[in-house]
């Protein structure tokens, strides 16, 4: 067993509430976890913290960063964007002198780069550092985040810097059922794909929305993520996220639907097949049937035609699709203003 650090005396997390007038923003989507022994469960996922080098996401009023703290780290650094809650994490901070940093600042901006010791980096193919990301993520935050530190895996950049830095987060249930979906099953996503690429994804167990204060309408699942040592995509992150993402653009018709928004309306169609039989994909799966291996051969397929048409990487479905509506629209009124002059 691992000797733990013994807190003194601190108010409860509902007395900290109490004492600072602590609110939950409904506009951030906050919602404070009150029950410490589910924050130490939060905690224990993460594995052994001892001598651990730890990042609090988002601490708020401090229960997960009490349970953190009691783990025996090394040093916890806490990125709280919510200035109220600063001053209840310097209590906790006094409470264990020189473990505790303070940032206010927002994690999605935040030089997760520069956070850690350098001496613990390690290289990519070596276990993970003892370095951990740990979070109770608002849920207007989730799912930006972990798309912005999925970037950050495959580009070895950010707190993956360091080497294959491991994250225990919380998100919505249905989102925690996306990350984890295997092909086939009705959650299957982009983020199902993004995510598995790219790391291991565990859904470690889900915690009832009345845990919370105020009560959510959804429950909450805990995600772990451990950063494969080679990526099942061999291609760069915004290729892949182009790619996936218009496959699931139409998510309950045939694959080819999807990847057709990649081309020019012009040659849709050609470059469509093209790309399914260089990628030895059935056109008729729907985008949920779709394997890892299909995937593979989708982004290699299109990683070709890139390489083959330097401007088609830059196109844009979207974008298209408004000029076709502005020039319809800009033809109407000029049908009217001449038909006025009649």
């Amino acid at each position: 067993m691992v000797a733990a650090l013994h807190l003194p005396p601190l108010p409860t997390i509902g007395e900290i509430i109490k004492l600072f007038h602590l609110q939950a923003n409904k506009q951030l989507s906050q919602n404070f976890l009150l029950d410490l022994k589910l924050a130490d469960k939060i905690v224990r996922q993460a594995g052994n913290l001892k001598d651990a080098h730890v990042c609090e996401v988002g601490p708020g009023p401090g229960g997960i960063t009490r349970s953190i703290l009691n783990a025996n780290v090394a040093q916890l650094l806490l990125v709280e964007k919510d200035t109220r809650f600063i001053p209840g994490l310097q209590m906790l901070s006094e409470a264990a002198p020189g473990k505790v940093c303070i940032v206010h600042g927002d994690v999605l901006t935040y030089r997760m780069d520069r956070a850690f010791p350098e001496h613990l980096r390690k290289t990519w193919q070596d276990d993970p550092p003892n370095i951990h990301i740990i979070g109770n993520l608002p849920f207007s935050v989730s799912t930006p985040l972990i798309i912005k530190w999925l970037e950050n895996v495959s580009n070895r950049d950010g707190p993956f810097f360091y080497g294959r830095t491991q994250m225990t987060l919380t998100f919505q249930k249905e989102v925690g059922e996306r990350l984890i979906a295997s092909t086939g099953s009705k959650q299957r996503s982009r983020l199902s794909i993004m995510s598995q690429h790219l790391c291991t994804v565990q859904n470690c167990f889900v915690i009832p929305g009345q845990a919370f204060i105020p009560k959510p309408k959804v429950d909450v699942a805990v995600v772990r993520f451990t950063p494969l040592v080679e990526p099942k995509i061999l291609q760069p992150f915004k290729l892949v996220e182009k790619v996936v993402r218009s496959v699931f653009h139409f998510r309950r018709k045939f694959c080819w639907r999807g990847v057709g928004i990649l081309f020019p309306e012009a040659d849709r169609l050609k470059k469509t097949e093209q790309m399914m039989l260089t990628a030895d994909v059935d056109p008729t799966l729907r985008p949920t049937q779709l394997t890892m291996l299909h995937f593979k051969g989708l982004c290699d397929a299109y990683r070709k035609m890139c390489d083959e048409d330097s401007s088609l990487f830059a196109y844009n479905y979207r974008d298209e699709l408004k000029e076709k509506m502005r020039s319809k629209r800009d033809g109407h009124l000029k049908q009217l203003e001449e038909e006025d002059e009649l």
